[in-house]
């Protein structure tokens, strides 16, 4: 009898290290997929990997509409700067049948504008950068008529029945999604989380 109970527990905890490292594995791949897809600025890829709630909220071509427009208005050009991105993983979550991971990495980013800046608008737009993107770290290079963006983003992948059980992603640098993850959840799941 003690023999069938070890042998249960020891399966059991097998079962569940074999299927925690098959979510971290599966959420490390995830993860890169969407940085590239910033980085590529491919847009379809970042809808497919998003929270399906962010893309119905906006619909599919509003959304992938609002990304490109992110990345280039007539006010300026958003360009991911390339590095070899670090990604830390904060401790995965199951709050109320959802699970959550928030993931910080550094991912400086440089602004280019289209019409001239001279002292005083490039201080204001190192002031709308610097609320836009919650940092204080904003070099405005005169020469390039730009702003180097030194950014910790962070990302919150969730996966739960809306996402068929996937790792889907809230990009926290974009206010949009700030503010719908503020909708959706909860202050006492945002508290367990960790934003």
């Amino acid at each position: 009898m003690q023999m069938k109970s070890k042998t249960y527990i020891t399966t059991l905890l097998l079962v569940s290290c074999f299927s925690f490292a098959q979510t971290i594995e599966k959420l490390k791949t995830e993860t890169r997929k969407i940085y590239d897809a910033n980085y590529n600025m491919d847009f379809d890829t970042i809808v497919k990997l998003s929270y399906p709630k962010i893309v119905s909220h906006f619909g599919k071509q509003k959304f992938l509409d609002k990304l490109d427009k992110d990345y280039q208005n007539e006010e300026y050009r958003m360009r991911l700067q390339l590095v070899a991105p670090v990604f830390e993983y904060g401790p995965i979550k199951q709050i109320d049948g959802i699970t959550f991971c928030v993931i910080a990495y550094k991912n400086p980013v440089r602004y280019f504008f289209e019409t001239k800046l001279d002292s005083n608008t490039s201080l204001l737009k190192a002031n709308f950068l610097r609320e836009k993107d919650r940092i204080r770290d904003v070099l405005f290079e005169p020469k390039r008529n730009s702003f180097n963006v030194r950014r910790i983003s962070k990302l919150i992948a969730i996966v739960d029945a809306s996402t068929n059980n996937e790792w889907r992603f809230f990009n926290m640098d974009d206010v949009a999604q700030r503010e719908l993850f503020e909708t959706f959840f909860q202050d006492s799941v945002k508290k367990q989380v960790g934003y």
